[in-house]
């Protein structure tokens, strides 16, 4: 939404609205350091369609940010033309369970480009904005692309995600333990101690943070004084 950020915690039905503009908050992390910027366009993921390129681009035109996008990115068509409008790497999930072949001939078009979303609840990933179930588990799914330039995997426990509770870190790890693909965790961080946590499981290779940023429980200063850099 051009008015505001929205966070969804859990489900679509369970949503938090933060009164600024994408392109405001995406300035504040410019400000504060960040040099990558995950985004994932809602509406896109719900309609099955990107719905919100307009604002990505002016944040691409306005900041020197890393940008990756995932929601609604079903085809090829509309993750190559995400990547023409200067975006670092796309997120498709939907595809990689229902069109596999077309997620494989981007990867030898766009190598290492790609990144891969896995949401899953109770252990069967999620599709179409978590609302479809696949009946393939996370690691079923990863060994499909193994051998594809795939950039990286995002890995996000739908029970976690907005919660404030706490990554799945065994999940996360245990995923990670299956592929060379490097595997980002997302949801439920919510504290200093969850990033420490992650960083001690050297083959989980980074988080993504969301909430607990907007909510001010840490800074991204201080990530990087707990770590050490």
């Amino acid at each position: 939404d051009k008015k505001c950020v929205r966070l969804i915690r859990g489900d679509f039905e369970n949503k938090t609205e933060y009164q600024m503009s994408p392109v405001e908050q995406a300035g504040k992390y410019k400000d504060n350091g960040f040099k990558n910027l995950h985004i994932v366009d809602l509406d896109g993921a719900l309609t099955g369609e990107p719905i919100n390129i307009d604002i990505i681009q002016d944040i691409i035109r306005k900041f020197d940010l890393k940008v990756e996008i995932g929601g609604g990115i079903r085809s090829f068509e509309s993750a190559s033309e995400y990547l023409k409008a200067g975006i670092e790497r796309v997120i498709m999930g939907t595809s990689a369970v229902e069109e596999p072949d077309m997620l494989k001939d981007f990867c030898i078009k766009y190598p290492n480009r790609l990144v891969l979303g896995i949401d899953a609840l109770d252990g069967v990933v999620k599709t179409q904005g978590w609302l479809k179930g696949s009946g393939i588990s996370p690691a079923e799914l990863v060994k499909k692309f193994e051998d594809d330039p795939i950039a990286a995997i995002i890995f996000t426990d739908i029970s976690k995600d907005g919660m404030m509770i706490g990554p799945n870190i065994e999940a996360t790890s245990d995923l990670a333990n299956q592929t060379k693909i490097p595997v980002i965790a997302s949801g439920g961080v919510s504290s200093l101690d969850h990033i420490i946590q992650l960083e001690d499981r050297k083959n989980i290779s980074g988080v993504i943070c969301g909430r607990a940023l907007y909510e001010k429980a840490f800074t991204y200063a201080d990530v990087l004084e707990v770590l050490g850099k």
